[in-house]
């Protein structure tokens, strides 16, 4: 899952979870209040306005004590008069958080509380017929009085005029309404907390895990281990980073083996170039030296000496050209001068030089070309007669006939042009074979120096090959011969449309 689909299915939660729970907590909550109310205050059919509006729950908590007032005072008024029955009465309405206040013309005659404090109302009280109050419905008296009044209206057996009042505090809300609402916020906190505490473990699991592993995984990088996989637990962008540091650390990884390799291989290139200059410095050592102790006391043997030195000399310069050649051409510091070549004329010119060559080292040479006069091929002329000696040399070199041969043939094979090297020499052991280009390989694994070279000549003909964008590969068997192939691109004009 994304990232951003992660964060866009947060949001939503975050926002309709704690809406859905708390407007469920709300309609519970309630639900219960109400029935504590009615229970409570003996009202019937309250709703959530009455938890919204208390003035309808109060005004229906003296419902009942209103009805029975009015019943009396239509039978009986003159218990108005009755402070006993008055103060009785009273109680009653205290009970529902409400007093009782008579009023006989403008006198007031009885108040159910302390005057004092009830002297706001008293002062504010409606005069005769003021108002037309039921037992459901009252008057609010705002100011300090914060009051709900119900007045009912009467005259005494004197003719007088008299006033009853059912008065309400309002002031504070009925403890009921009061819990509900102090419920429904610590509902809405505990769902708040309860959500976050859901996002928190899903974020943690989804984001912080991933995020913990590659923390680590970049730990043991930097400290150099490298022995370890790193695996992507999904397909979003942390996925694709884990994967990006997988990478990472595969280069890495194969970048510190190669490394190892490489100095490996410097190691026994030292050692090589050691064994391979020692035999031939040995010898002209000696033979200098025969020179200097006129053990070469006729012509004949100080031109032998002489001779020797010389061709030990040559021996080491090859050996040093070759080396140098590997190194520019590994660190592609060699220039390729590339050029358009005819297959026929190029290799007929190599066929003859290298027929004159092979013959006065009592080599057999066959010369085959099967391609058309008008093909030609892009390739550097040197580099190409580079390889083709370096080859025949290799041939040469591990050559155990009395009557060596070696064949050069040239084919046409498509979009390329195929060139075969095949000698009739000790050929190549099966396991070798597929290791005889690779640099500093030997077949010989006692180091003979008497075959000289330095072991990088073929891999040097890989490499000018591969450079050219062809390839090279060979086949072999034992004690009857090896054939190298390598393949060239034709160079193919493009027709401009005019």
């Amino acid at each position: 899952m994304k990232l951003k689909t992660r964060l866009i299915i947060a949001f939503f939660t975050v926002t309709l979870i704690p809406i859905v729970l708390s407007g469920a907590m709300i309609m519970l909550l309630g639900r219960y209040q109400m029935g504590a109310i009615e229970k409570t205050y003996g009202v019937t059919g309250a709703t959530m306005e009455s938890l919204s509006n208390p003035m309808q729950v109060l005004g229906g908590v003296t419902e009942n004590l209103y009805n029975e007032l009015h019943g009396m005072i239509e039978g009986e008024p003159e218990k108005l008069e009755d402070v006993t029955y008055l103060d009785e009465f009273n109680k009653k309405l205290i009970a529902k958080k409400a007093y009782l206040i008579v009023r006989k013309n403008r006198t007031v005659v009885y108040t159910g509380k302390d005057p004092e404090e009830a002297e706001e109302v008293i002062r504010q009280l409606p005069g005769y017929g003021g108002l037309g109050t039921t037992s459901k419905n009252g008057i609010y008296l705002g100011g300090e009085a914060q009051s709900l009044v119900k007045q009912i209206d009467f005259y005494y057996e004197s003719g007088e005029r008299g006033s009853a009042f059912i008065v309400t505090d309002v002031g504070n809300v009925i403890p009921e309404v009061q819990q509900f609402f102090t419920d429904m916020l610590l509902c809405i906190v505990l769902i708040l907390v309860f959500t976050a505490s859901i996002l928190i473990f899903w974020i943690y699991k989804s984001i912080m895990r991933p995020l913990g592993k590659m923390e680590v995984a970049a730990r043991r990088i930097k400290e150099g281990n490298l022995d370890f996989e790193l695996k992507a637990e999904s397909d979003d962008e942390l996925g694709q980073l884990s994967m990006s540091l997988e990478d990472m650390r595969k280069r890495l990884k194969d970048n510190a083996e190669e490394k190892v390799s490489y100095d490996k291989e410097n190691k026994e290139l030292i050692s090589n170039i050691s064994h391979d200059l020692k035999t031939p410095v040995t010898t002209i050592k000696g033979y200098a030296e025969g020179i200097i102790d006129g053990v070469a006391d006729t012509p004949e043997k100080l031109e032998k000496y002489v001779r020797t030195i010389y061709n030990k000399a040559n021996e080491m310069d090859l050996l040093i050209n070759e080396l140098t050649l590997y190194s520019r051409i590994d660190t592609n510091r060699i220039p390729y001068n590339f050029s358009i070549l005819s297959v026929n004329e190029y290799f007929n010119d190599c066929s003859e030089e290298l027929s004159l060559e092979l013959e006065a080292k009592n080599v057999e040479f066959g010369y085959f070309n099967y391609v058309d006069p008008e093909v030609r091929v892009i390739a550097d002329a040197e580099q190409i007669k580079r390889v083709i000696h370096n080859i025949i040399n290799n041939s040469i070199k591990y050559m155990d006939k009395k009557r060596g041969k070696i064949n050069l043939r040239v084919k046409d094979v498509g979009d390329f042009i195929q060139v075969e090297l095949e000698d009739n020499g000790k050929g190549i052991a099966a396991k070798d074979l597929p290791n005889i280009f690779d640099r500093f390989y030997r077949t010989d694994a006692s180091r003979n120096s008497s075959k000289g070279g330095s072991g990088i000549g073929l891999s040097i003909v890989k490499k000018i090959i591969e450079e050219h964008g062809g390839k090279i590969w060979a086949t072999s068997r034992e004690s009857t011969g090896t054939t190298m192939y390598f393949v060239l691109r034709k160079h193919q004009e493009v027709p401009i449309n005019e």
